[in-house]
């Protein structure tokens, strides 16, 4: 089995580079998370690597960390999750946001990732919840409307942990518990 990949990538698109390692290139599946993370072409990379074997198909598929990876292994664990759709979600979602969303069993925030369906979110949700272990200490646990602004402030360019921040400082500074009140108070934080 391949586990790990490190040499210059001949090719780089969202969802698939080409790495050559020591003349031979290797096609891999990766996730969008991983694209942005990754030298321009020509420069030197290094992934780690799931091997996918069917008596069809050999498929490569690479992350940037040992997290990433270890995700996508317990999202192809669940039945009817397959490499494909595992890689969508970790380009839909960052890894900490999948997490914490199947943590809390927010399944509308899994159902906007394109090609994962209300089923398919309720069985991620049953089947990984427990798996997941207990939130990082001192991270409280968003509700899905700090979820959704959160969100909005990563659209506008936010950090996630600055965006996080503002909307815990927007709640103690009395915000509305609604989308526009909230969205606005933790933007003007931002922007101090």
């Amino acid at each position: 089995m391949i586990a790990s990949l490190r040499g210059r990538l001949l090719e780089k698109h969202p969802s698939q580079v080409i790495v050559d390692v020591n003349g031979v290139g290797y096609s891999v599946n990766i996730p969008v998370s991983t694209f942005y993370q990754l030298p321009e072409r020509g420069g030197e990379a290094q992934l780690f690597i799931y091997t996918h074997v069917r008596e069809d198909v050999l498929a490569l598929y690479g992350f940037l960390t040992q997290k990433e990876k270890a995700l996508f292994e317990k999202l192809i664990s669940v039945s009817g999750i397959g490499p494909r759709l595992a890689v969508t979600l970790l380009s839909g979602l960052d890894a900490d946001e999948l997490t914490s969303a199947i943590r809390r069993g927010d399944v509308q925030r899994l159902v906007r990732v394109p090609g994962v369906g209300r089923k398919t979110g309720e069985r991620l949700v049953l089947e990984l919840r427990e798996k997941m272990g207990p939130p990082e200490a001192g991270t409280p646990a968003l509700s899905s409307l700090d979820e959704e602004v959160v969100s909005a402030l990563l659209n506008l360019g936010c950090g996630r942990p600055a965006a996080e921040s503002a909307v815990q400082k927007a709640r103690q500074n009395g915000a509305a518990d609604e989308f526009e009140p909230l969205f606005r108070t933790a933007l003007q934080i931002v922007m101090k």
